[in-house]
C-alpha cells in the first residue's frame, strides 16, 4: 500500500490526525516521528518528496477538502439538535479559515447632496453653495482646418492614409560630406580600365554574357538594382588582379552576386539558392570557397561607391521626371555590360552623363547650372561620355545580350526601352 492509493476516511472528525497516524503505520512502527507541526504552519514546510505529477496531487487533494467541507457541515447540522451554551460556542469561537468581507456603504463618505432651491413666496431663493460656483469657460477658437502643409510639424502622411516613401539620401545636412566622401572612395576602389588585355582565356564578350546573366539573376530574386552595381564592381576589380579560366568565370559572378546581396539586402537568397541558378554546375563548397577568395582579393572591401548612388544624389538635386529618371537606370545597366569603353570612366562621370543624355532625350534639356555645380563636371567634360553612351544607346535593340531591355519594357520602369534614341545631339 502506497501514499498515493491512501484513502483518507470520512467518518472520522479530526481528519489530519487520523492521516498522519495511518502515515506512520506505513512507515514502520520502528521508525521514530518528529512532532507535527500545527495546522497553520503546515503551508510554510517544503513539500515531500513524491512521484506524483502536479496534477495527481491537486486531484488526491480534492476530495479531503470535500470531506472537510461535508464534516464542518454535518457538525453546524447537529448544533440546532444541541445546547447552544455547549457545543455552538465552542464552534462559533473558532475562526473560519477563510473569511469574506463585504463592503458596508460608509455613510460619512457618501457625497453630501446638492443643495436645493427653495421656493418661497413664490421666488426661488438659491443656496448660498450654488451662487459660488464657477463661471463656464470661455469657448476655444479651434480653426476649421489643420495645417496640412510641408511646414507643419504634424506629418499628416499617415492621417491621409498615404504613406511617403523614405529616402536614405535625403539628407540635406550631410549631402556634400556624404558627396565628397563617395568621389574619394571611388578613386580607391576602381577597377583598373585594360584588364582585360591581361587575361589569358576570357574576353570582353564572356564578360557581357556574365553581366547580362546576373541582370536576370536579379529579377529574378527580386534583388535591389544595388546589388547588381556592387556585384559587377567586384567582379571587375576580382578579373584586375587574378587571372581567372572561362570554365570559373561564372562562378567568379556567383560569389560576387553573393557578397553583394549580404552587403545589400535584408534577405539575401541562400547559398543552395546560388547553387541551384548555376544549374549545379558548381557545388556548394566551390561557391563559399570562391567567395572566400573574392573576399580575400578585395581586402575586405565590399563599401564600393557605385554609378547607381551617384544617380540618386543627382535625382535629389536635379528635380527630373519619373520618365527621365528610368531612362537614366536603363542607360546606366546597359554601360554596366558593355566594359569597354565605360571602365575607363569614373562612376560619377558617367552617371552625370547618363541624366544628361535621358534629360535631353525626353525633354530636349541640356546639363543644369545645378548639377553643374554640384557635380564638379561641366558639358565639356561629359562630352567624350555622352558620346559614348549616345552610340550605345543606338545600337542597344541590336545588342546581343537583352537582359536589360526585357527588363526596363515593364510599366514599372515606364517602357523606357521602347524609346528611340535621337540620331544626333544637339547640346548648347
Amino acid at each position: 500500500m502506497s501514499e498515493e492509493n491512501l484513502v483518507i476516511p470520512s467518518s472520522q472528525p479530526e481528519l489530519l490526525h487520523n492521516q498522519e497516524n495511518m502515515l506512520a503505520r506505513l512507515r514502520g512502527a520502528g521508525k521514530t516521528r518528529a512532532a507535527a507541526p500545527a495546522p497553520e504552519d503546515q503551508e510554510n514546510l517544503p513539500p515531500k518528496a513524491s512521484n506524483r505529477t502536479v496534477l495527481g496531487s491537486l486531484q488526491n487533494h480534492r476530495p479531503s477538502g470535500l470531506q472537510n467541507q461535508r464534516g464542518a457541515g454535518g457538525r453546524q447540522l447537529s448544533c440546532k439538535n444541541e445546547d447552544y451554551s455547549k457545543g455552538c460556542e465552542k464552534q462559533a469561537s473558532k475562526q473560519p479559515v477563510f473569511q469574506i468581507h463585504v463592503d458596508q456603504p460608509d455613510s460619512s463618505s457618501r457625497r453630501p447632496s446638492a443643495p436645493k432651491a427653495k421656493l418661497e413666496g413664490g421666488s426661488v431663493v438659491l443656496h448660498t453653495a450654488m451662487t459660488r460656483l464657477r463661471p463656464p469657460l470661455a469657448p476655444l477658437d479651434v480653426p476649421y482646418a489643420m495645417d496640412v502643409s510641408f511646414d507643419s510639424p504634424m506629418d499628416m502622411s499617415l492621417v491621409e492614409g498615404e504613406e511617403k516613401p523614405a529616402d536614405v539620401n535625403e539628407v540635406p545636412d550631410y549631402a556634400v560630406e556624404i558627396h565628397t566622401y563617395l568621389r574619394e572612395m571611388e578613386v580607391k576602389t576602381r577597377p583598373k580600365a585594360g584588364y582585360m588585355k591581361k587575361q589569358p582565356d576570357i574576353t570582353t564578350s564572356m564578360r557581357a554574357i556574365l553581366v547580362d546573366w546576373l541582370v536576370e539573376v536579379g529579377e529574378e530574386y527580386k534583388l535591389q538594382n544595388e546589388t547588381l552595381y556592387l556585384a559587377v564592381n567586384y567582379i571587375d576589380r576580382f578579373l584586375s588582379s587574378m587571372s581567372v579560366l572561362r570554365g570559373k568565370l561564372q562562378l567568379v559572378g556567383t560569389a560576387a552576386m553573393l557578397l553583394a546581396s549580404k552587403f545589400e539586402e535584408i534577405y539575401p537568397p541562400e547559398v543552395a539558392e546560388f547553387v541551384y541558378i548555376t544549374d549545379d554546375t558548381y557545388t556548394k563548397k566551390q561557391v563559399l570557397r570562391m567567395e572566400h577568395l573574392v573576399l580575400k582579393v578585395l581586402s575586405f572591401d565590399l563599401a564600393a561607391p557605385t554609378l547607381n548612388q551617384f544617380l540618386s544624389q543627382y535625382f535629389l538635386h536635379h528635380a527630373a521626371g519619373k520618365r527621365v529618371e528610368s531612362l537614366a537606370m536603363y542607360l546606366a545597366e546597359l554601360s554596366l555590360v558593355d566594359s569597354e569603353p565605360f571602365l575607363k570612366y569614373l562612376p560619377s562621370h558617367t552617371a552625370a552623363a547618363v541624366l544628361l543624355l535621358a534629360n535631353h532625350t525626353v525633354t530636349g534639356g541640356s546639363w543644369p547650372k545645378v548639377l553643374c555645380e554640384m557635380s564638379g563636371y561641366s558639358l565639356e567634360d561629359l562630352t567624350p561620355c555622352l558620346e559614348d553612351l549616345h552610340q550605345m544607346f543606338l545600337a542597344a535593340s541590336q545588342h546581343a545580350q537583352q537582359s536589360v531591355q526585357d527588363k526596363y519594357k515593364s510599366s514599372k520602369y515606364h517602357e523606357v526601352s521602347l524609346i528611340t534614341a535621337p540620331a544626333k545631339l544637339q547640346l548648347a
